[in-house]
């Protein structure tokens, strides 16, 4: 499949049924060459352990997109603001890898549970992909879709082209592929909450039970801005405009001094408030002491406030520090045109 770089390979991890265990806080205290305790304790089965960059935010009380949650058989977000309520047979296992450099989040996947009676399987992936850093040329969800479906591998077939449906009374783009080889179908429902892509992935055999997943998404609550072009913020959240924190609206700037990780890339979303300070910062994959010193730096920035019906609302924007990924290309058929 030659779907999104960052699609592929969250399903790859997914297919594998793993789950990242968070950075341990505090002093170590069992196993290793520094611990106060000479007999470790075993590590859980099915566990890789991720050292190193990973994401953070600025504040516990500012909802970030990866801070979902399954509770009765409810997946919530308060970032999107949508909730998804699945059928009491099936079950959220294990949590998602971290956001990647370019904005691609697993929010959840959700499969049958043991007590499943039917005799299909499939699995249900819920995933966002941030618009401010994708490396696909695409500004809203309806492009990012009709990109993936140009460059879908020969390997898969089109099942249904990205079209517009309706969906818990909002608009979605469906598009559904499969791969004749292993007989799998995947159905993808996408719209845009807050300048991120937010898609819905029915994987099965079974057509049937796809559509019957399908089906059941009518039971969503979405935020009133859902849909597959607009999806910009604004009312309660901020506003989200990608590359606000330019040189011009940019009144003072403190360029972060970082120490010996310098060279990757440092994806960082930001809420500037009414007056032009940044209050909020959300790390979608960085290193401690890059995130130290991004810190230290944006709290001394001063940015022009945006300005709505004549009054000063809150921003949401993005910026990247570091490295800057590669974007991908066009197709050859865009490119030409170009």
């Amino acid at each position: 499949m030659n779907m999104h770089p960052n699609f592929s390979r969250s399903l790859v991890l997914l297919g594998f049924s793993i789950s990242l265990l968070a950075r341990a806080q505090g002093p170590t205290q069992s196993g290793g060459d520094f611990s106060n305790n000479p007999q470790p304790n075993a590590l859980p089965s099915d566990v890789i352990l991720v050292k190193g960059a990973w994401s953070s935010a600025s504040d516990s009380v500012t909802p970030v997109p990866e801070g979902g949650r399954v509770a009765n058989n409810v997946f919530s977000n308060r970032y999107f603001g949508f909730t998804y309520a699945f059928s009491p047979d099936w079950t959220e296992k294990y949590s998602g890898p971290p956001p990647s450099e370019s904005g691609y989040y697993v929010l959840s996947q959700i499969r049958p549970a043991d007590k499943f009676k039917g005799t299909s399987r499939g699995s249900i992936l819920i995933a966002a992909q941030d618009l401010f850093f994708t490396l696909a040329p695409a500004g809203n969800a309806l492009e990012l879709i009709n990109y993936n479906k140009e460059n879908l591998n020969a390997d898969y077939k089109v099942e249904r082209p990205p079209t517009l449906v309706r969906i818990a009374n909002h608009s979605f783009v469906r598009f559904d592929y499969g791969s004749p080889v292993a007989e799998l179908h995947w159905h993808l429902l996408a719209t845009q909450i807050r300048c991120h892509m937010v898609q819905f992935v029915f994987t099965s055999r079974d057509i049937k039970l796809v559509e019957s997943l399908i089906q059941e998404t009518s039971k969503m609550s979405l935020p009133a801005e859902a849909g597959p072009i607009s999806g910009r913020g604004g009312g309660e959240v901020p506003v989200c405009i990608k590359d606000y924190a330019r040189d011009e609206n940019v009144m003072k700037r403190v360029d972060p001094v970082f120490g010996e990780r310098r060279f990757n890339a440092v994806p960082v979303r930001i809420i500037i408030d009414k007056q032009g300070k940044v209050r909020h910062i959300h790390f979608l994959s960085a290193f401690p002491d890059q995130v130290k010193a991004i810190t230290d730096a944006l709290s001394q920035w001063r940015i022009r406030p945006y300005l709505r019906d004549g009054k000063p609302v809150e921003v949401e924007t993005g910026l990247m520090f570091g490295r800057t990924p590669r974007p991908a290309a066009l197709p050859a058929s865009q490119a030409v045109n170009e």
